[in-house]
C-alpha cells in the first residue's frame, strides 16, 4: 500500500510539472524559440550553425514534455513514460547545472514566460524530479493499468496530436494565454514604475588608485582622499539583484529624440507597427498595414513602426513596401516580447494595451474606434482558455479509456 502511495505521488507530482512545463511551451512557439537560438548562439560558433533548427525543436521538446506528463498522470505506458522522462533529466540536468554556473542566458526558459525561476532554482527543481522518477522507477511494478495497449498508445498518439497541433495554431495565429508583461490590458506606464521602498542593485564596488607607481583597491568608504593618490579606474560586480519592474526596457528613439513618454501619455489611440527584424518581415500584408495607417492618419490616431533593423533595412522596406508611417528604434528583444508576429500590430491608449493582432489576423477598420469595439480593451479569456484546453486534452483520452473497458473490453 504504501508502495503504490508513494508510486502515485511521484507520478502526480512529476508530471503535473512535465505537462505544465509542456503547455506553457506549446502555447508559444515563438517564444521558445527564441530561447533555443539563445542556447545555441551562447554554446559557442558550431552550435550558433544549428539555428534554423530552434523553431523544430521548439515543437519537438514541448510535445515530448507533455506526453510524458500525460503518461505518468494517467499511468499509460508508464515504463516507457519514465524511461523517457529519466532520459531528459540526463541531459537536463547537466545542463542546467552548466547555464546556473556560467550564467549564459538569463533564465532557462522551462517554465516559458508563465513562471520565470532563476538558473539554480532550475537545477534544483531537476534534482528533485530525478529523485522522484527514481521512486518511480523504484516501484514501478506497482502499477497495473487498465487501459489495454492498443487504448494506451492511442492516448499517446493523441496527445502529440493536440500538442503539436496547439503549437502550430498558435504560430499561425498569437498565443492562445500571454504570460509576458505585455499582455492585453497592461498598462505600460504602471508597469515600469519602481514601488517606494524597493530594493535596489546591489553592487561590490572597487575603487583603483595609484600612488608611487602602485595600483591599490579601495572600497566607497576607505578610498583616499588626498592629492598624492590617482584615480585610476573602477570595477562594479553585482552582488545582488533588486526590484526588476515588468517593464523596464519599452523605448520609442528617433534622431529627434525619445518619443516613449509623448506616446504613451497620449489620451487618444495609437497603432504600433512592431517588426523586431524588418528584412525578416513578412511582407504579404503590407498593402493592409498601409491601408490601417491611412485610416489612422484620417482619424488623427497615432501610428509608429517599432524596429530594431539599422537605418539601410528601413530605408529599404520603406521604398519596396510604399510605408509613410514613421518608423522608431526600440529594442530587439523587447520587440520579440511585445507580439508574437513579424510584423504584428498592437493598438494602445493612455498607455495601456487594448489589443494585440498577428499579421494574417489584421481586421477592418471602418468606423472611428471610439464607436467600435476594437476600440475597447479585448476580454482577457485565460481561464476559459485553460478550461477549454482541459477539455480538449481530457474529454478525447476520457471517451478513449471509457471505450477501451467497456466496448473493447479485452486486454493485448
Amino acid at each position: 500500500m504504501i508502495k503504490r502511495l508513494l508510486l502515485l505521488i511521484s507520478r502526480i507530482i512529476v508530471g503535473t510539472v512535465f505537462c505544465f512545463s509542456g503547455y506553457v511551451k506549446v502555447v508559444d512557439p515563438l517564444g521558445f524559440t527564441y530561447k533555443v537560438e539563445d542556447y545555441l548562439a551562447s554554446m559557442g560558433t558550431f552550435m550558433a550553425q544549428l539555428t534554423p533548427l530552434a523553431f523544430t525543436v521548439a515543437l519537438i521538446i514541448p510535445a515530448i514534455e507533455f506526453i510524458i506528463g500525460i503518461s505518468l498522470l494517467f499511468g499509460i505506458r508508464l515504463k516507457e513514460g519514465s524511461w523517457a522522462a529519466a532520459l531528459m533529466m540526463v541531459f537536463m540536468a547537466p545542463l542546467t547545472l552548466w547555464i546556473a554556473i556560467f550564467n549564459p542566458v538569463h533564465d532557462c526558459g522551462c517554465f516559458g514566460d508563465a513562471l520565470v525561476i532563476s538558473n539554480w532554482e532550475t537545477f534544483w527543481k531537476n534534482v528533485i524530479l530525478s529523485g522522484l522518477i527514481a521512486i518511480i522507477f523504484i516501484f514501478l511494478k506497482e502499477h497495473r493499468s487498465k487501459i489495454s495497449i492498443k487504448g494506451q498508445w492511442l492516448s499517446i498518439i493523441y496527445a502529440f496530436i493536440f500538442s503539436v497541433g496547439l503549437s502550430f495554431y498558435c504560430y499561425k495565429n498569437l498565443p492562445i494565454i500571454d504570460f509576458r508583461p505585455y499582455a492585453i490590458g497592461t498598462d505600460i506606464i504602471k508597469s515600469m514604475e519602481i514601488p517606494d521602498g524597493a530594493e535596489p542593485d546591489l553592487y561590490d564596488i572597487k575603487l583603483v588608485y595609484e600612488k608611487d607607481g602602485i595600483q591599490k583597491e579601495f572600497t566607497l568608504e576607505n578610498y583616499p582622499k588626498t592629492q598624492d593618490w590617482t584615480f585610476v579606474d573602477q570595477h562594479s560586480v553585482l552582488v545582488k539583484k533588486g526590484y526588476e519592474p515588468p517593464i523596464h526596457d519599452f523605448s520609442m528613439d528617433t534622431d529627434e529624440g525619445d518619443l516613449t513618454e509623448m506616446v504613451l501619455t497620449d489620451t487618444s489611440y495609437t497603432f504600433l507597427f512592431i517588426s523586431y527584424d524588418l528584412k525578416l518581415a513578412d511582407k504579404s500584408k503590407s498593402k493592409e498595414f498601409n491601408d490601417i495607417y491611412n485610416y489612422a492618419e484620417k482619424h488623427n490616431y497615432g501610428f509608429y513602426a517599432m524596429t530594431s533593423s539599422v537605418q539601410e533595412d528601413i530605408d529599404k522596406y520603406i521604398k519596396k513596401d510604399k510605408a509613410e508611417f514613421p518608423f522608431v528604434l526600440s529594442d530587439k528583444i523587447t520587440l520579440k516580447t511585445i507580439v508574437r508576429s513579424n510584423p504584428g500590430l498592437v493598438l494602445i491608449k493612455d498607455g495601456k494595451i487594448l489589443n494585440k493582432w498577428h499579421y494574417r489576423n489584421l481586421p477592418k477598420f471602418n468606423a472611428p474606434l471610439e464607436n467600435s469595439e476594437l476600440g475597447k480593451t479585448k476580454e482577457d479569456n485565460t481561464s476559459k482558455t485553460i478550461i477549454i484546453s482541459l477539455l480538449l486534452i481530457g474529454i478525447p483520452l476520457l471517451i478513449f479509456f471509457i471505450t477501451d473497458k467497456f466496448l473493447l473490453n479485452r486486454r493485448d
